[in-house]
């Protein structure tokens, strides 16, 4: 079986899109250049950054924003409301305001390239 363990984003500006995830997710990458930077969230995931002028082979079209999300677990709604409040303060861009969902309380806010990043506690199921 195979284990898919990393997700690269294209961004337009690899440095930008460095120090965002920087702050966001408090973890400095584990190798960055001018057009790459690599995070190890966790033994299982990493996520890098990678200038979409230099990737290969070529990406078409200019941007896929809202193409797709990262999601983010989190235990409660407690913690999606502190997150909000802090990312709202350092001023990210906000797709969608804290709710409930069918698959549980969520929002979802922007990176500068427009990928989409969505922080939910999930329902309860019974």
């Amino acid at each position: 079986m195979l284990n898919p363990n990393l997700v690269i984003l294209y961004v337009n500006d690899a440095r930008r899109s460095t120090d965002f995830y920087t702050g966001l997710l408090d973890c400095v990458p584990v190798e960055a250049t001018e057009d790459f930077a690599l995070f190890a969230l966790n033994p299982a995931f990493r996520l890098g950054v990678w200038a979409r002028s230099d990737v290969q082979p070529k990406v078409g079209g200019t941007q896929l924003s809202g193409g797709g999300e990262i999601a983010i677990p989190v235990a409660d709604a407690a913690q999606v409301d502190a997150l909000y409040a802090d990312w709202s303060a350092r001023q990210i861009a906000l797709a969608q305001a804290p709710v409930m969902m069918d698959f549980g309380y969520t929002f979802t806010v922007l990176d500068p390239d427009g990928h989409r990043l969505r922080v939910y506690a999930p329902a309860m199921r019974n």
